[in-house]
């Protein structure tokens, strides 16, 4: 375990490093000069050379000891994300500033949202082909045919605007997430129980189950001691791909609802040309992938001791 642990970490030091020069790439090249975006291109010389000089976009690009990649770089091992010309302070302070809310609204989707979708899908593997296995399912595909912005909009003006159950806007305590997070994991069950279902079907008719059922184990023990175990890996990788969107944010649960999270600040940042935020927003994302998908595999590991040859 500890040899494949230290050869999957080493495999992230180049991805790690091309994830970071791609990223510096499209912000510094592909997406034109960073002075002409920020100040328009109404700009004059003079006023494009001092913003160069000013933020170190006058030095080399790559290719050089004290090139802007280098710096870049370094920059980001001492935690400095740049500084946000619009909001007029670090990138790090408005990130922190957005975290909080972003994880007080995503965390409970995911979390939630799994523990719903696992029991749903745990009734229906268990009943397949009986009328609560196809209730299941008629139910699932119904909720994954309704778009996502729909489920927003209904849900503001049915229990928010006509009911008065929730508020619609605004984020001044626990009870303002309510519906966003009810909106969240209703959006994504249809998905999340054909897939955990799918995953403990492709285990149940496994031979092993069998050898369970001819010693006459209870179902529930198979399910949850034989069958459960083994169909973790595929529901591991899938909540796993979750796991940073918890920081990133929801673009549009925050934008319909107030919530200043990093959606908001995703948002506000594009809008105004912010490249510092949308590029440490990137970057952040990418690391969290990286990270994430790191942990998935040692997870592996220790599901299935297969994985680790």
């Amino acid at each position: 375990m500890l040899k494949y642990a230290a050869r999957r970490l080493l495999e992230v030091i180049p991805a790690t490093v091309g994830i970071l020069l791609l990223t510096f790439l499209l912000f510094n090249v592909v997406g034109g000069s960073p002075a002409e975006t920020i100040l328009g291109k109404n700009a004059t010389k003079e006023s494009i050379e001092a913003f160069n000089r000013k933020w170190g976009y006058d030095k080399p690009l790559v290719f050089a000891r004290d090139s802007q990649f280098v710096h870049f770089l370094s920059s980001l091992a001492k935690g400095d994300l740049g500084y946000s010309i619009e909001m007029n302070e670090p990138v790090a302070s408005v990130l922190a500033r957005g975290v909080g809310p972003s994880l007080s609204l995503t965390v409970p989707i995911l979390v939630g949202g799994s523990a719903v979708a696992l029991m749903l899908a745990m009734v229906a593997a268990a009943t397949r082909g009986t009328a609560v296995d196809s209730s299941i399912l008629v139910a699932s595909t119904a909720l994954m045919s309704v778009n996502y912005v729909v489920w927003v909009l209904a849900g503001q003006f049915l229990l928010s605007y006509k009911l008065g159950l929730f508020p619609v806007w605004g984020y001044e305590s626990v009870f303002y997430l309510a519906l966003p997070v009810l909106i969240g994991i209703v959006s994504s069950l249809g998905t999340d129980v054909r897939f955990f279902r799918s995953a403990f079907l492709d285990e149940i008719y496994k031979p092993y189950v069998l050898t369970a059922r001819a010693k006459h184990l209870s179902r529930s023990r198979i399910l949850f001691r034989h069958v459960l175990p083994n169909a973790l890996i595929p529901i591991v990788t899938y909540i796993s791909l979750s796991i940073p969107w918890l920081f990133t944010g929801s673009l549009l649960l925050e934008s319909f609802f107030g919530i200043p999270g990093l959606g908001s600040v995703s948002i506000n940042a594009i809008h105004s040309s912010d490249m510092a935020v949308v590029r440490s927003l990137v970057v952040l994302g990418a690391l969290l992938y990286q990270g994430v998908n790191l942990l998935a595999d040692l997870a592996y590991a220790a599901l299935d001791p297969r994985v680790r040859l």
